[in-house]
Parts: structure tokens; C-alpha cells; sequence
């Protein structure tokens, strides 16, 4: 970690005027010093990705109009989100004067009437011109949040109340559903920041927006999605079944139902998240074939089919999140490391900070350095940006941890007798190497409450002991315990990570892929020299066996995580070493995670 860089003091926080009619259940801790591989690989993302990113490349856009790709005017907003998480997180002095520089060179390209895109006059509302100002508001209003700088904001309400005098079913007005890509779903998607900017100022004519979107994804022209989900509860159905616009209508509509409370939103997304989880999920945690949802068990995983979007990953990490802040269950909180564990950091390079636009999980993986140009090499840094917020916080008032690495948290609790008092939580482990956390407790004073911890899915013999007492829970559920704590209290979690083997399905009926604790695991050739052909390597019974491998990694892979197994090369026994597919293909080897049986 790079605490050198850091300062023990948090950004203070700006945020919405306007409360939600829906409360969060789950409220996260905001975890600080975080360690472990989750630590790496957000240090990864500083460091080698947001601290590279050259403003002068991702305004070229707006400085000298139009921009020379259709969405380069989405690139600005991402960063702001991605800088202003990062530094929330970090409280980097770097970041905070790259974004600084970033924001203020935006905010003075905005034209007088509002305009914040890179399309000439004549070219405005075409393509993805509303989208690129979807991100535009985003990104302002992220950097607001842990800024204060009110400019910001005032640039964010501009950008909006231009696109509110645009476009609307009043007479003389555009149709928002026909100024963007995908049956509606890409301009549609600007639900979500207006939804914001209502909460941030109050301004009525935001709501009102609101609503007009939600008649428009109704309209002949719209994606349908309110009433397609009601019809057939299948994401397939909705649009033309584009995965990463899709997915962020959801989060509008999410936000919508916590600020309103009409109900019936937040049962037809829980439906959609259903759908997508249950036949259009790939194993390691992302979606999509050439950037749409395919029929049920069509997930093919080859490069030649553009599988695993990084934009998708990272909305598909952010829908998961909002429906654990509006419910709690843990549910999602498994899908969300599922997520980030496999899929997420899989399409950040660790040496370099390239990115994969699409992620495969058999062949090479195609990193890419490029900046203001691919929609993925932007988004899948948010992603890793959000990691600080889902490893643990209040869930109904009850300190709850739901991902397994180092780091702390403070926090204010309410305990049994109804009285205020603060909380120190910190988590000493080596996981997902070992199964093992230690939990140091520290309330300011002596008193009995409730800490809970998520028993995950692909966990075994789960167990917690502090001091003479030992707890256990049911895969899947939130373990709980009650006592009277006191300073230096350790909950001393153990748990077993047995080797799964998962089916192929119907996209690979003779093969199997290897999973322990929540990694997925693959092959590299890179590390395995005997291999001439991953097609000659088989899975055998004996490959449940797993030994210790990391001696067998180059000095230059930073994260010492590798595994023997042994295999049928050439239908010779053999050990093959198998790492985790979030860092296998780093020096751009072919790798296979579906490995034939």
C-alpha cells in the first residue's frame, strides 16, 4: 500500500439535500488501509491507471469539437467518478490535484446555453450525445461530493437543465428515446444522474424529467422496460437486449424507487436480477456476448465472441450493490465478490494497468492502453473504485463484515441498552490465500451488541470463536453474534476453501472449470511450459488435490497466489499450476479456465 501517500483524515463528505423515501439497510463502513489482494489491486488502479490518464487526451474532445470518436465526451465523467472514489478512499494528494486540474478544464468548456458534448451544433442529440452527458453530470457530481466545489454542481445543474428544455412530450420538444443508440436504452439511461441532481439541489424540474422518462421507455419508440419485465420477467426481451445500457436504466429506476417508494420497481428488478443470475451469468461474475444479453445458457467464452464486457461488469457490480443497500440480504454481497474476485480485476493488468475491453476466460487476454477512446478502459477502474464500499458495513443498524480481507472500519453503533458508541473494526488475514481472519474489536467502551459476518456460498465448516465460545451459521446467511465486547476482543473466523468443480453446461458440455473460495481459477501456459496445447490438458479425479504453487511464479508477478494440480497432459499425469483468473494472461499468455474432462 502506498500509506506514504495517505492521510488518516477523510475527505469531508457533500452530500444530497433531498432524502430518500426509501432508507438504505445496508450502509457502507467505508473501509480505510484496506490490504490483502483487494489492497493490491486498488493500488494497481491508482497507480498504474488513474495517475497515467492524460487530461489533455480526454478533453481533446471538448477543446477542439467534435470529438474524434462518438462517445470520447463520456471519458471526463468516469474519471471524476473513479478520481473522487479513489480519493475518498486513499485521500492521495495526487489524485485530488489530477482531478482538480481535470474538473476546472471541464467546467470551462461548457458552452453558454449548457452544452457539455463534443458534437457540433448542426450534429447535438444524436448517437451518444445524451449519454455522454449522463456521465457529464455523474462525474461532476461525484467530484462535488467529496469536494465541495460548488462550480461542480452549478456545471452538472446547467448541463441537465438543457436537456430538460430539449427533449420532453411537450409540443416543440425532442424525444429523448430516439436521441441515442439501443431502442431508447442509452439516453434513457440519464435517469439515473437527474434522480441525483434532484437529491442534490430540489430543483422540481428534475423529478418531473424523471417521469417523463419513465412514460418515454413506454413509448413506441422506448425499450419497454417497465412493461416488457411485467410481461415476461426476461432481460432478452427488453430493448434489443443491450446489456451495459440496460443495466444502467436499472440503476435510474433503482434510485427512483428509494426516492419515491412506488413499490412495483424494485420487485421487476429483483425479477431481472433473478433472470440474469440464473441464465445469463457467467462464473466468474459478468455477462453479455458481443454486448447483449444472450438466450438462457448461451455463454460461450472464446475472445471471437466479445464476451464479458468490462462496462457490463462493472454496471452488473453496481446493480448488485444497490440492491444490498435497499435490502441487506446477502445475497448480493456474494455476487458482488464473485464479481470483483473473477471478472473485475481480470480486466485490469497488474503490471501495466491496461484494460480489457472484453475479457475472456479461454485465450489471451487483449489488454489495452489506449485512454479517451474505449468505453471499458474507463469503466473498469470505477469498478475497482467501488471496492472500499462493499466489504462491510451497517446492515440495520448492525456492523456487518461481508468480504474477508485486511482493513478497518469506524463506526458509530447503537448498542443493547440504546446508548451511542464508537467502533473500531480490523481484520487481520491472508485470504484468498488461506482461510483464516482475525477480527480485532474495539468499542470505546464496554458494552454488549451485535457484529454479524457473511458465511459465504463456497465456504466450509465456517466457524467463529471469541474467547470459550464458537458460533456457526448456514451457507449464505449472516452469522450473528451478541455479547458484551470489549477492547481488543478478537472473533477469530476459520473456514475451508475446497477445490469446486463446475459444470460446463451447454456452451461446454465436456469441460470443467476449478474454483476455490471465490476465485475461479485457469491455466496459463506462460507458467506452464510442458503444455504444448492447452487442448491436450484433461481433468482428472485426482485434480481436486491442490498443493501450493507460488514458488513456481516469476519474480515480476507481484500477487503470490498459484496452485498445483495434477492433470492428464497428453493422457501423461502431470502437475499443472493453475492461478487465479483475475491474474492469470498478465504477460499476455494464452490461458484456459474450461478445462476439458
Amino acid at each position: 500500500m502506498c500509506s506514504g501517500a495517505k492521510s488518516q483524515n477523510r475527505p469531508k463528505l457533500y452530500g444530497p439535500i433531498v432524502p430518500n423515501k426509501i432508507a438504505d439497510k445496508y450502509v457502507s463502513a467505508q473501509y480505510q488501509n484496506i490490504g490483502g489482494y483487494l489492497g493490491y489491486r486498488l493500488d494497481v488502479n491508482l497507480e498504474k491507471r488513474l495517475l497515467k490518464i492524460d487530461s489533455a487526451t480526454l478533453l481533446s474532445g471538448f477543446k477542439k469539437r467534435p470529438g474524434a470518436q462518438t462517445w470520447i465526451g463520456e471519458h471526463v465523467g468516469k474519471f471524476l467518478f473513479s478520481a473522487s472514489k479513489t480519493y475518498a478512499y486513499t485521500h492521495d494528494a495526487r489524485i485530488k490535484h489530477l482531478m482538480d486540474d481535470m474538473a476546472r478544464k471541464y467546467i470551462a468548456c461548457q458552452m453558454p446555453d449548457g452544452y457539455l458534448g463534443t458534437y457540433l451544433y448542426q450534429d447535438r442529440w444524436t448517437a451518444w450525445d445524451v449519454w455522454a452527458h449522463k456521465y457529464a453530470i455523474i462525474g461532476l457530481l461525484n467530484y462535488y461530493s467529496v469536494t465541495g466545489y460548488k462550480p461542480a454542481l452549478e456545471t452538472a445543474e446547467r448541463a441537465a437543465d438543457l436537456i430538460c428544455r430539449t427533449f420532453g412530450d411537450e409540443k416543440g420538444k425532442r424525444d429523448l428515446m430516439l436521441a441515442g443508440e439501443h431502442n431508447g436504452l442509452a439516453p434513457g439511461s440519464i435517469l439515473e444522474p437527474m434522480v441525483d441532481l434532484y437529491r442534490y439541489c430540489g430543483n422540481k424540474r428534475y423529478l418531473d424529467f424523471c417521469k417523463y422518462i419513465f412514460r418515454a421507455y413506454e413509448d413506441p419508440n422506448g425499450p419497454k422496460i417497465i412493461s416488457q419485465l411485467e410481461k415476461y420477467g426476461d432481460v432478452t426481451k427488453v430493448g434489443d437486449a443491450k446489456a451495459y445500457e440496460m443495466l444502467s436504466c436499472f440503476l435510474g429506476i433503482l434510485k427512483y424507487y428509494k426516492l419515491t417508494g412506488e413499490g412495483k420497481y424494485l420487485s421487476l428488478l429483483q425479477t431481472a436480477w433473478t433472470d440474469i443470475t440464473t441464465n445469463r451469468l457467467y462464473i466468474t461474475g459478468t455477462a453479455s456476448d458481443h454486448e447483449i444479453f444472450k438466450p438462457t445458457g448461451d455463454l460461450k467464452a472464446e475472445n471471437e465472441n466479445d464476451m464479458g464486457e468490462g462496462c457490463v461488469t462493472v454496471t452488473w457490480i453496481q446493480f448488485n450493490l444497490q440492491l444490498l443497500q435497499i435490502t441487506g440480504e446477502p445475497k448480493y454481497a456474494e455476487e458482488l465478490e464473485r464479481s470483483v474476485y473473477n471478472h473485475l480485476l481480470a480486466a485490469e493488468n497488474p503490471q501495466t494497468g491496461c484494460v480489457s475491453y472484453y475479457t475472456a476466460l479461454q485465450g489471451a487476454k487483449p489488454y489495452r492502453c489506449d485512454q479517451g477512446y474505449s468505453c471499458c478502459l474507463s469503466s473498469v477502474p470505477r469498478g475497482i473504485s467501488l471496492i472500499p464500499e462493499m466489504i462491510g458495513g451497517k446492515i440495520n443498524g448492525v456492523f456487518t463484515v461481508l468480504m474477508f480481507e485486511n482493513g478497518e472500519a469506524n463506526e458509530s453503533i447503537i448498542a443493547d441498552d440504546h446508548s451511542k458508541i464508537s467502533l473500531k473494526v480490523k481484520s487481520v488475514t491472508k485470504f484468498p490465500v488461506e482461510g483464516k481472519v482475525d477480527f480485532i474489536i474495539n468499542p470505546s467502551i464496554s458494552k454488549t451488541f451485535t457484529l454479524a459476518f457473511r458465511v459465504p456460498q463456497w465456504s466450509e465448516n465456517f466457524m467463529a470463536n471469541v474467547g470459550k465460545g464458537a458460533w456457526s451459521a448456514q451457507k449464505g446467511q449472516l452469522l450473528s453474534i451478541t455479547r458484551k465486547w470489549h477492547a481488543e476482543d478478537v472473533v477469530s473466523i476459520t473456514y475451508d476453501m475446497p477445490v469446486q468443480v463446475l459444470p460446463g453446461g451447454s456452451s461446454y458440455p465436456n469441460r470443467v472449470a476449478i474454483k476455490r473460495g471465490p476465485q475461479v481459477l485457469a491455466i496459463d501456459l506462460g507458467l506452464n511450459h510442458q503444455i504444448t496445447s492447452l487442448n491436450n490438458v484433461t481433468f482428472t479425479k485426482s485434480s481436486r488435490d491442490i498443493m501450493d504453487a507460488s514458488s513456481a511464479l516469476p519474480g515480476d508477478w507481484d500477487w503470490k497466489e498459484a496452485f498445483y494440480l495434477d492433470m492428464s497432459i497428453n493422457d501423461i499425469p502431470q502437475k499443472v499450476v493453475m492461478v487465479p483468473f483475475s491474474e492469470a494472461g498478465q504477460k499476455t499468455a494464452n490461458l484456459e479456465v474450461w478445462i476439458n474432462r
